[in-house]
């Protein structure tokens, strides 16, 4: 639903949404490579310090610093893409479920519902981006084969595999949507609880219905919010981190000559690797989904203040410009008046 004098919420959800993604692969991603080289390694073990041995080897044989920033390109589209197009469902869908529950207010159930849905649509649109990320992370530039570039994997994969190359993992993949589902449901009952300590600490009463959101909002710290994605996106990817190796060893170069299926890879990793095998990459991965779910959080709150800031700095010049114009109106239906106004609504 648009606001009668500006942008819809949904619109500034996305555009926030999308900034977040953006900056935040920016700070992330060499630890991306680290964490695809570990998951699709079907032949190392996985023990303490592999992420030193990848780390060393892309310094040097793969061209040094810029080699950590192959495959940012898909990295960046995928991530920014898919934050925005999340926010705007999440944000519509949680919109619908309020009109729905009326002043009741959402429940966890109606959160992981809304999270849930997003994230199943977000999945699908941009899967073919994350089949050329994963296989450009996994690789190095030079290794025969590998894509040069984001429009090179596209090309490739249509010609030499068809439409459903672009659709590799995305069995596993549905299974990560219940990671940004359990995410931002965790999130969104800590903040509520933490809200709820916090105004009660300060003004040593609960909260009370008629506080609104934007009250509550202030009343919660950066810190706070670090603390608040951080725990909440740990608690995702400790449930869910199996899928993503499912998803990266199906969406590699030779995933079709190695596995027959999800069914397949899952038994050859455990086979041959152990549990330990569906976590290799986690601790990359733990600190990365420190670093990016607080930077996300971060940026789409920046990014929506900017968003609803820039708006209504517009809104108030136009209803001071409008109150000038009404003034020159009134003033009177002389010549030297109408003159004025002309002048004055050309500028």
């Amino acid at each position: 639903m648009n606001d009668k004098n500006g942008l819809s919420p949904s619109l500034v959800e996305t555009i926030a949404g999308f900034t977040a993604g953006v900056c935040s692969t920016l700070v992330v991603h060499p630890l991306d490579i680290v964490k695809t080289r570990l998951q699709v390694d079907r032949f190392s073990s996985s023990r303490i310090g592999s992420s030193l041995r990848i780390i060393r080897g892309i310094s040097r044989n793969e061209g040094g610093i810029q080699a950590f920033y192959r495959g940012l390109t898909p990295n960046l589209v995928g991530n920014s893409v898919s934050w925005g197009l999340y926010f705007l469902w999440y944000g519509e869908i949680k919109e619908l479920l309020s009109v729905s529950r009326g002043s009741g207010g959402l429940t966890s159930l109606d959160y992981f519902v809304a999270s849930g849905t997003s994230g199943v649509l977000t999945t699908i649109l941009t899967n073919p981006i994350w089949v050329i990320k994963t296989r450009m992370l996994s690789t190095g530039a030079h290794v025969p084969g590998a894509y040069r570039s984001m429009m090179s994997g596209f090309q490739q994969i249509y010609r030499m595999e068809g439409f459903t190359g672009f659709y590799q993992g995305l069995i596993p993949a549905m299974f990560g949507v219940c990671h940004g589902a359990l995410q931002f449901m965790a999130y969104e009952q800590l903040k509520r609880y933490r809200t709820r300590m916090s105004q009660a600490s300060s003004s040593d009463r609960l909260p009370t219905p008629t506080d609104t959101p934007s009250t509550q909002l202030k009343t919660l710290s950066n810190m706070d919010y670090l603390l608040l994605s951080g725990t909440s996106k740990i608690f995702a990817g400790g449930v869910t981190y199996p899928y993503q190796v499912l998803r990266a060893r199906l969406q590699t170069y030779d995933a079709r000559g190695t596995y027959k299926g999800v069914r397949d890879a899952f038994a050859q990793i455990l086979r041959t690797e152990g549990l330990s095998g569906f976590y290799k990459g986690l601790g990359p991965n733990l600190f990365d989904i420190l670093q990016l779910s607080a930077g996300v959080v971060r940026m789409w709150r920046i990014g929506r203040g900017s968003v609803e800031r820039t708006e209504s700095k517009g809104l108030i010049e136009d209803r001071g410009r409008n109150r000038s114009l009404d003034k020159y109106k009134t003033a009177g239906s002389g010549d030297e008046t109408q003159e004025k106004f002309s002048k004055y609504r050309r500028k």
